[in-house]
């Protein structure tokens, strides 16, 4: 079974938190999205950041979180703007 820590982006130390948030594996994590993965976190860890997310959804993408689009950077930052004035 493949483990969180072998994708991109994804150390110790996120792992962990992860884990505490109930994603234990790389398909939970693509099945909930870093979106909804974020959320998760943000719950565990007040600091997580818009450099988190980027690191959940290159992840997800299995690849380094500087290599996403500029649409999916801007999809994302969008979410975590919207996301962080709701709270």
């Amino acid at each position: 079974m493949e483990q969180l820590a072998q994708l991109p982006n994804l150390g110790k130390t996120i792992v962990n938190k992860l884990h505490e948030a109930g994603i234990d594996t790389p398909n939970k994590l693509k099945a909930l999205g870093a979106e909804q993965a974020f959320i998760r976190l943000k719950t565990i860890d007040t600091t997580a950041c818009f450099s988190m997310l980027c690191a959940l959804e290159g992840a997800i993408q299995e690849i380094r979180w500087h290599q996403l689009s500029t649409d999916r950077k801007r999809e994302l930052k969008a979410f975590f703007t919207t996301f962080s004035i709701q709270r």
